[in-house]
């Protein structure tokens, strides 16, 4: 009987050993799991998704805007459907006005944003940027009958709708302006033909498709900035394999003449240089 008592014992004992080995083993797994999961890198969770999150305005023609049928379209619309293509995955757009831009990708509303930003030591130091895939300079806009502004300097105590945190913006202040806020660039020409404001710096190709849209519209360029600006897609920093993976898809586009095609469509030249 004692040794019944002591062979019933070992073989519970054995019991639970095996329980708490397999309870170890599956909460071994488990934690794999779940550091799988965690260590994704968000390339590898965009492709598992099937989704590319894309920040833009939709309001800044002839790059993201709406179509006579509402649809989003424009120059870095395409850009990013390429990417997304290329990627294997599809596009999904979030639309923020500008000023809200950055802080959409700080709270990570999107993987990256395609609307036209420019490349500058500041947002380098926060950002990290594909490589430049637009070149464009900034220009002043003034109605088409004023006489007193012709240069940049001219710009000291007119007003100038601008962006708030636009490269545009920072260069009207500089030449002091008062600054008019505006939510984009078609907001920009309403109050400049309206003439609530005096003048607008603004991107040089956005006013050339506005004047092959309406070359009738009353305003005039009267001066270039000398400083030519390089754009690219915006990426919070850490994300290194879904930069590399998105300059391979720019560099092929551009190899294949997809880039140069997308180009012409909207500017009728190659917009990259």
């Amino acid at each position: 009987m004692k040794k019944r008592r002591l062979f019933i014992s070992a073989v519970l004992t054995l019991a639970v050993a095996v329980g708490i080995t397999g309870c170890s083993s599956n909460g071994k797994q488990v934690n794999n799991t779940v550091a799988q999961t965690t260590n994704k890198n968000l390339l590898e969770t965009i492709k598992s998704n099937g989704v590319i999150r894309i920040g833009t305005e939709g309001t800044y023609a002839p790059f993201t805007f709406h179509d006579s049928n509402g649809n989003l379209t424009g120059f870095d619309v395409d850009i990013a459907n390429e990417i997304a293509k290329r990627l294997g995955v599809k596009t999904q757009f979030v639309e923020t006005k500008w000023d809200g831009m950055f802080a959409g990708l700080d709270a990570k509303r999107f993987d990256a944003v395609v609307n036209e930003v420019s490349i500058n030591p500041d947002r380098q130091a926060k950002y990290d940027f594909s490589t430049p895939y637009i070149v464009s300079k900034a220009v002043l806009i003034v109605g088409s009958d004023n006489q007193d502004i012709k240069r940049f300097e001219d710009l000291k105590g007119k007003k100038s709708a601008q962006s708030l945190t636009s490269n545009l913006g920072k260069i009207a202040k500089n030449y002091g302006a008062n600054i008019v806020q505006a939510d984009g660039f078609n907001q920009s020409i309403d109050l400049l033909t309206s003439k609530r404001v005096d003048a607008t710096i603004n991107d040089s190709l956005s006013y050339l498709d506005l004047k092959k849209q309406k070359p009738d519209a009353p305003i005039k360029v009267v001066a270039d900035y000398n400083n030519a600006e390089q754009s690219a897609v915006l990426f919070n920093k850490g994300n290194k394999e879904l930069v590399d993976a998105v300059n391979k898809t720019l560099a092929d586009m551009k190899a294949d003449g997809t880039y140069l095609k997308i180009s012409e469509k909207w500017f009728g030249t190659d917009v990259s240089k």
